[in-house]
């Protein structure tokens, strides 16, 4: 730093200003320390930084990237995440981990992150347990069953699935299947999208006097296909499906057609909390409510800053809404036969 003032004819102090944006510096300044900078190849140490001032400005986002699979629709929630971050001086680190406590323990024990965003989250989440035991902030993609005292930004999943019910019943379904991912996988148990919208489609179809189904597969193309396969042979009256396996899903649209159905004339399909992308990836394209996943990226790095920064506000419990888009798969019930 000495080196880069005496280049730069500047006190050392100001090139700390400088680097550190501690303190205001006029354009013209700061043009001759970053040229000095340059001149030199000088870098700042991001590392011993950190250690001076206790913080990293480093923040990870956990992802059981080993027990549940990436989806154009997680890529937005990290997208989106990431560029939240940055626009507010921090770096965000994707951080795929084992949804096991220990895991989280080691993480933050480390020093080497401000705060942790949580995703992919289980009802009884033991990585929530462990952070709330320890000093670190954090906040949640997703909800516990007990939320109380934490923060978190979730899908309305309740919501859409009362959504999506009663734009079938619209149509004149009154036959319908939910098609969704388990567990999330097998490994992720409890998992709390799927545990919801199970939980709220049982609910309204009841509530609706609606016969209703449900059925698990896994999450690829593949699996889509043996679910299209097994609906044909287990559910044969039904014309209206809600389905929340986005890997599975434009398998499952190309399975049904490969079994004899005509979409949307004889079936009719919507996708739920998934994206456009996945949708269009289907023959005909899917009609889908769409994730808020930019939104809630943006809004649970918000919730953790917050938290860092100190600032004053409550901590948030925000539940968004998704989007219809309309697509080819969705159509009026076909008439009873006599």
């Amino acid at each position: 730093m000495q080196d880069v003032a005496n280049l730069a004819n500047v006190s050392l102090a100001t090139v700390s200003f400088t680097i550190n944006n501690s303190k205001p510096v006029s354009p013209k300044t700061r043009a001759k320390v970053e040229q000095a900078m340059k001149e030199l190849n000088y870098r700042r140490n991001a590392v011993g930084s950190a250690l001076a001032r206790g913080r990293t400005h480093v923040l990870a986002l956990l992802y059981p990237a080993l027990q549940h699979r990436l989806s154009p629709t997680s890529v937005r929630f990290f997208t989106s995440a990431a560029d939240q971050a940055r626009l507010r001086g921090y770096n965000l680190v994707l951080w795929p981990m084992s949804n096991e406590a220990e895991a989280v323990t080691e993480l933050t024990s480390s020093g080497l992150v401000d705060g942790v965003v949580l995703m992919e989250v289980q009802l009884d989440d033991p990585r929530v347990t462990e952070l709330s035991r320890s000093n670190i902030p954090f906040a949640l993609i997703g909800r516990t069953r007990d939320t109380t005292g934490i923060p978190f930004v979730d899908v309305n999943f309740e919501s859409a699935v009362e959504t999506a019910v009663d734009r079938l019943i619209q149509l004149g379904h009154t036959n319908l299947v939910l098609v969704d991912g388990g567990g999330g996988d097998q490994l992720l148990g409890g998992y709390g999208p799927v545990a919801r919208t199970r939980k709220a489609f049982g609910e309204v179809t009841a509530q609706r006097g609606l016969s209703a189904a449900i059925m698990s597969g896994l999450h690829s193309s593949a699996g889509g296909r043996d679910l299209a396969k097994e609906f044909a042979a287990q559910h044969p009256d039904t014309t209206g499906v809600l389905i929340m396996n986005e890997h599975a899903g434009p398998g499952f649209v190309a399975g049904l057609q490969q079994a004899g159905y005509r979409l949307p004339r004889d079936i009719s399909v919507l996708a739920i909390a998934s994206s456009v992308d996945t949708a269009s990836m289907a023959e005909p394209e899917m009609a889908v409510l769409i994730s808020p996943a930019d939104e809630l990226g943006r809004l649970g790095v918000d919730a953790l800053i917050d938290q860092i920064d100190k600032k004053d506000d409550p901590l948030p419990q925000l539940l968004i809404e998704c989007t219809y888009s309309p697509g080819a798969t969705m159509g009026k019930a076909p008439r009873k036969k006599p």
